[in-house]
């Protein structure tokens, strides 16, 4: 519950004044990044391909189970930067793995 002194702001969604804390922390729930399984990813996380993918340019395929070390987390909740072998800049769906 908001605390007596929290400030209020105008919430356009609902039409309501809304404490601000509350606004924050559903703000914070709503950026988590999840993967296929639903557990939360963080940077330097590692992760395991739950599907085959063909890797667009490069001619490759990355087989299912295939770890991928070091993630980054991007602006966008459904995908993550990550680096394999010979390709740079991969940009895998978080649909696509499930948390090691």
């Amino acid at each position: 519950m908001a605390a007596d002194d929290d400030e209020y702001v105008y919430d356009e969604a609902t039409g309501d004044w809304r404490p601000a804390s509350e606004l924050k922390a559903e703000a914070a729930k709503a950026s988590e990044v999840r993967d296929a399984s639903g557990n939360v990813l963080a940077d330097g996380d590692s992760v395991v391909l739950v599907k085959d993918l063909k890797v667009k340019g490069a001619g490759q395929t990355l087989k299912q189970g295939t770890v991928i070390r070091s993630i980054r987390l991007t602006d966008n909740p459904e995908e993550i930067d990550c680096r394999y072998d010979a390709i740079k800049g991969l940009v895998l769906r978080t649909e696509f793995v499930r948390k090691r």
